[in-house]
């Protein structure tokens, strides 16, 4: 496992020399062809500019992740993960049919995707591994994945989350006028690309999705999501932001009730399960610094070079051509970003709602983009790589069809809302 993770790292680690070198090389392109001698001076600003917001950034978030860090310690001990879990089993069942029909891993499973959906990080990827090594037990090739691990690690990868906290909690500290607003349209996009993982998997294994559980369940989400869809298109901008963010405001805080009235029933200390996970939110804010300020330098300087302005008129033209909205653009370096490292997606993210604003169009598509999957590459490694896995089949080749179907559904889904 060692080695896949430090593979993902070295991707990120020639991604941030690239973007280092390359403003640098630009920098001298502009001065030696055009004799923009200040160049260089804008882009070493630009390195202590962005040192200081990413140190600032990841300070302003504790109060917000120690808030829902604290509300999800509720959940996690008032049992909602299980709750969660036994709505699922059902379905679950019917999508790795390899396993035999009482075995434990159902319940690991079910665990680390609600606790995935809750956004309980820190207990999803626990339950992910231990799954991984139950379904390594049931497996006859211990080098090749089985059809169960690859379900599991493209349903994990597609990255299907209900609470979207670390994006709000970035889109509060940078001044959005509603954090939640984008909390309907990443619901939609991550449905949209776990539900093409889940198709892609179910072909190439020949799962059956006419079963009537597995079809009923599949209809109806999506017709609710085509509701929702449905609905937004009938709406101004104005008057849908509005009502996308009463129905965001709706349903978290009908979470937070749930939290507690659950753990109340259970008699559990609802005051000190807040404090105990409220005390890891400083922890995380803290913890993401050097590698916030490090991606946030980097493309940064990329910026001040000019490069990144290029690259996105480029794209822009492209996108012009192809009669799709050009202000779009600015988003496509977060979609290609995002397979290959989660922290670089979140520094384009945070850069993109410095450059263009919290609230623009570009800084809420890359918000959405960000919450749509997660990042393919490191799952794959960090999973396959705990139970020493080395044919993976066709897992790359589902992940990254629903990484492209997630990508493709926010660039649609954002104008709609947010146009």
């Amino acid at each position: 496992m060692q080695k896949k993770v430090y593979f993902c790292r070295m991707i990120l680690n020639y991604i941030w020399i690239s973007l280092i070198l390359l403003a640098v090389l630009f920098g001298l392109i502009q001065a030696l062809c055009f004799g923009q001698t200040d160049i260089f001076s804008d882009i070493l600003n630009s390195t202590f500019a962005n040192a200081k917001t990413g140190f600032e950034l990841s300070l302003g978030l504790t109060g917000v992740l120690a808030l829902w860090m604290g509300i999800m310690k509720i959940g996690e001990r008032a049992g909602a993960v299980n709750t969660l879990g036994k709505g699922v089993a059902p379905f679950l069942r019917r999508i790795f049919p390899g396993i035999p029909k009482d075995h434990p891993v159902f319940g690991t499973m079910t665990m680390n995707f609600a606790a995935n959906m809750l956004g309980l990080d820190n207990a999803a990827t626990p339950m992910g591994l231990k799954a991984m090594g139950e379904l390594q037990e049931l497996n006859a090739d211990k080098q090749k994945a089985s059809n169960a691990m690859i379900m599991f690690v493209v349903l994990g990868a597609s990255g299907l989350t209900l609470i979207p906290t670390t994006i709000m909690a970035y889109r509060a500290q940078l001044g959005a006028a509603n954090p939640a607003d984008v909390f309907l349209p990443i619901l939609i996009a991550t449905y949209v690309a776990t539900l093409v993982g889940l198709i892609s998997v179910c072909v190439a294994q020949k799962i059956r999705l006419k079963d009537p559980v597995v079809l009923g369940t599949l209809v109806g989400l999506t017709a609710l999501v085509g509701l929702l869809v449905w609905g937004a298109t009938l709406l101004s901008p104005e008057r849908l932001a509005s009502v996308s963010a009463a129905i965001a405001a709706i349903l978290l805080l009908g979470v937070i009730c749930w939290f507690v009235i659950q753990a109340m029933a259970k008699h559990i200390n609802v005051y000190d399960a807040f404090i105990d996970g409220a005390k890891g939110g400083f922890q995380t804010a803290v913890s993401i610094i050097p590698y916030l300020i490090a991606i946030l330098v980097a493309v940064g300087m990329f910026r001040a070079c000019g490069a990144m302005d290029l690259l996105e008129r480029g794209i822009a033209w492209c996108f012009a051509a192809c009669g799709i909205n050009p202000d779009l653009a600015g988003a496509v370096p977060t979609a290609l970003m995002k397979p290959l490292s989660g922290s670089g997606a979140r520094g384009l993210m945070l850069e993109a709602m410095n450059t263009h604003g919290a609230d623009s169009l570009v800084g809420r598509l890359c918000c959405i983009l960000q919450g749509t999957t997660d990042t393919t590459f490191y799952v794959l490694a960090v999973y396959f790589g705990s139970v020493n896995i080395k044919d993976t089949r066709h897992a790359v080749a589902c992940c990254l069809l629903a990484d492209l179907a997630g990508a493709i559904a926010a660039f649609a889904i954002a104008p709609i809302f947010f146009g």
